[in-house]
Formats: structure tokens, sequence, C-alpha cells
């Protein structure tokens, strides 16, 4: 038996900090306690003595490239940059090649995953104009759920179709994940900096070009289409004050029919970053200004929105330094994601307790994920461990993901992740990732 007693830890749980031990046996969580002795001899003891200890988080949203785009990152390297983050488990969307969007592709990844991925794992199945009938077949309580672009993204998924929208919609009960994004909208402004700047539009455009309207008239359509036909929709990466209107913190999260997304970058990052990064923080939707950045936090903290992503989405060094027009949009950032919201959290942004709610409660909650996202008796030890002081830099020899290049290049994090385990195995201790690929497919309670 694999046993290993975490001693002295600040356990975060369910809006809760308090100090104890907790038990690991094989794959569970059997035990958490304010004191707990070890059983056996061989029972691996670890001193967390100051230290958080918090469920490994979830990531809703992740693009790992694998199959057909495995230059840019594969699901052994990306798995392997998130458990050195502290994601354990992540949700990994469908605009691969070939695209997921039939069962047998769909399942072709899973059988990928199976034997190289070192964290949980679960694949969306993707919609386009014309595969509703294998869309109905997916099945929800294997498959995390339906994934829709309704802007053009990596890929080219675009659904524009509006009778099949709403034919999707009115059709499933399962989750419906939508990038959010007017199309046309999109191809305006794009024509607009280009009759200006020729080919050589600048970066700092980007967020005009894909712009505050694109977003709000895509997802205030979803939210509409959403409430016609009784969908369960959740909204990726949101990006705009104005999309905040949409939605509520009225109710409880488990009363919600529509729920929302945000990711790290659009936390972090402001269009007066585009100077000194570029296409590096290019992404769709585009980081916008301060003030989008200002409402998103408080949006975040009042439970409008209600889960932290990463939307990880590697390219390499080489195809983000084209030109802006060429460059494509994403970057990695799996490993940086827990540690930048412990820096926000230092910087008295955000509480412990919400951090966790918001990476690792909700997404189980959300998904209705299956014994994950919270340190409980009986659940599965996913479990984190991280020191708020002990500083480190992002350099490119401490880069997990195949890119080899990080945004947050430079950063000193005054937080890190010591360790990680997955299924009650420690994958990661300490810039060190064990060759363990303790990765299980998720289940779902539907």
């Amino acid at each position: 038996m694999n046993s290993v007693l975490i001693k002295n830890a600040r356990i975060v749980n369910e809006g809760v900090i308090f100090e104890g031990d907790v038990l690991i046996e094989d794959d569970l969580i059997v035990e958490v306690s304010e004191s707990i002795s070890a059983k056996s001899s061989n029972c691996m003891i670890i001193d967390a003595e100051g230290n958080y200890l918090i469920p490994g988080a979830i990531d809703d949203q992740v693009h790992f490239r694998e199959p057909g785009l495995t230059h840019k990152g594969d699901i052994k390297s990306e798995s392997r940059a998130a458990v050195a983050g502290g994601i354990t488990t992540f949700i990994e969307q469908p605009n691969t090649v070939p695209n997921a969007v039939t069962q047998e592709i769909l399942e072709e990844k899973y059988q990928l995953a199976a034997n190289r991925s070192y964290a949980n794992y679960s694949f969306m199945m993707g919609a386009t104009n014309d595969n509703l009938e294998e869309v109905l077949k997916t099945d929800p309580k294997t498959v995390a759920g339906i994934k829709i672009f309704l802007g053009s993204s990596t890929g080219n998924m675009l659904v524009d179709n509006e009778a099949t929208l709403e034919k999707i919609f009115s059709s499933t009960d399962m989750l419906i994940a939508v990038h959010c994004e007017d199309e046309a909208t999109i191809r305006e402004n794009t024509a607009k900096y280009i009759a200006e700047y020729g080919d050589d539009v600048p970066v700092t455009a980007h967020h005009l070009i894909r712009s505050e309207e694109a977003c709000y008239i895509s997802s205030s359509k979803a939210v509409a289409l959403a409430k016609k036909t009784g969908a369960r929709l959740h909204i990726f990466h949101l990006s705009t004050a104005k999309e905040m209107d949409l939605f509520t913190n009225k109710i409880p999260l488990e009363q919600k029919k529509i729920t929302a997304e945000v990711c790290i970058h659009h936390l972090w990052f402001t269009n007066d970053d585009y100077a000194t990064k570029g296409n590096l923080i290019k992404w769709n939707p585009a980081v916008k200004t301060a003030n989008d950045r200002k409402v998103l936090w408080e949006a975040l903290l009042d439970d409008r929105i209600d889960v932290i992503a990463t939307d990880h989405a590697p390219h390499t060094l080489e195809e983000k330094k084209q030109p802006y027009l060429k460059a494509p949009s994403g970057g990695p950032l799996v490993q940086h994601a827990v540690v930048a919201m412990f820096e926000s959290h230092l910087q008295g942004k955000i509480s412990v307790e919400k951090i966790v709610e918001k990476m690792c409660h909700n997404p189980a909650k959300i998904f209705k994920i299956e014994k994950r996202g919270f340190i409980k008796e009986g659940y599965f030890a996913d479990l984190v461990i991280v020191n708020s002081g002990l500083p480190w830099s992002v350099k490119k020899e401490n880069i997990f993901a195949k890119c080899g290049w990080s945004p947050f290049e430079g950063f000193t994090f005054k937080s890190r992740i010591t360790h990680t385990f997955v299924n009650g195995k420690l994958v990661y201790n300490l810039f060190k990732v064990k060759d363990i690929r303790a990765g299980k497919r998720l289940s779902f309670d539907r």
C-alpha cells in the first residue's frame, strides 16, 4: 500500500483554513484530522509546517496540441508543466488536428492520454456546423462537455449557423462551453486596420480588432440562447467589463445554469503590456484595458465569475516572432497560474480561500467531476503544497512547457509549489517532475 502522511499543514478547504494532517492511502484521502499518527513504518511523512495544503487545481480550459500540433506541445510535456504548477486535472479542447468532432477521434485522444498524462484528464467534444448527430452521442459520464467556437481561433472550428447553434443548445443536457467573439465585427475591424497600416498592423491594435464590442455581441447572444433553450452554458475566458453585466451572483453556484470563467492573463496583463510583451501576450479574446481588468477582478470576487483557468495554448517562439497578423494567438500558462494567483493574494487582491474556491472547488462543481477538487475523506488524493515565502524566478531552464518560453519569464514569484500529488502519488517536488504518469480519466456525476 502507498501510504503518505502530510503533517502540520495549513489546510485550505471550503472557505476555511485550519492546521492539521492528511493521510493518503493508495490513491485516496483516508483521513483529515488535527493530528494523525503514521500507521505503518513505511509511511512517507512530509512536514508541511507553515505551508498551505490545497486541492490540486482543476484547469477547465487547455490546449495541449496533441494530436497534430505536437511541435508546439503534447500531452506529456504540457501535463508535466501542469503538475509542476499545481494543476492536477485538465480539460482539453477539441481544436487539435484532426479536430475532435467525431466520437472516434475523441476517443483516440483519451487513448493517447492514458499512457502519457501526468495529470488527470478529460477532453471536450467539438461542435461544428454539421456534426450534431456526433455531438449527441457524447457520454455525459465520461466526457467533460461540448465545446463551441463562436469566434475563430487556432483550428478554425467556427460555428456560425444560427439554426445549428439553437439545435445544439436545445438538444443536449450536457454542459456547453463557448468561446465568444463576433466574427463579423473582427473582420470589419481587421480590414480597417489593414487599410491604415497595410501588412504591418501593430500588436497594440489587437484589443481594438478583437474588441469589447466583438466579445459582448457574441457572449450576449450565447446567454440569450441559453435562457431561451434552458441549456447549461459555461462561457470561457471573459475579457471585458461590459460582459460582466450578463452574469449574476444572486443564486448559489449549484443553481446556476449559466456560469463564467476568467483566465490568468486577463487578470494580470493589460493593453499597456503589448509595448513590451508584443505577440507573447496575443490571446483570443485579447488582453484589454486596465478598467476591464479591474472589473474582471470585481466580478471574480463578488462571484459573478465562477472559475479561474489558463487557456494554456503554446506556440513556438518562431511562430510568435512573426508579424502581428501572422503570429498565432495563445501562450503557455499552466506552470505559473497557481503561483500567479498566490502573488495576487500577497498583493492583497484575493484570499487563499477564494483562490481555492475558483481554481479547485468550482470547476469540480460546474463539471460535476467525481471525487476531486476538495480535501475530503474518500476523495482522490490530488493535493498541492504551496510555500508562500519561497521566492523563485521564471527562467528558460525551469520552464516545463515544450515551447520553452513564458509570458512570465524574468518575473520573480514569492510563492513556490513544493509538492504535487496526483492520485496519491508524489509526481512533483521542487522543480523535479518524477516519471510517474499518474493521471486518470475523469468521470462525472451526471
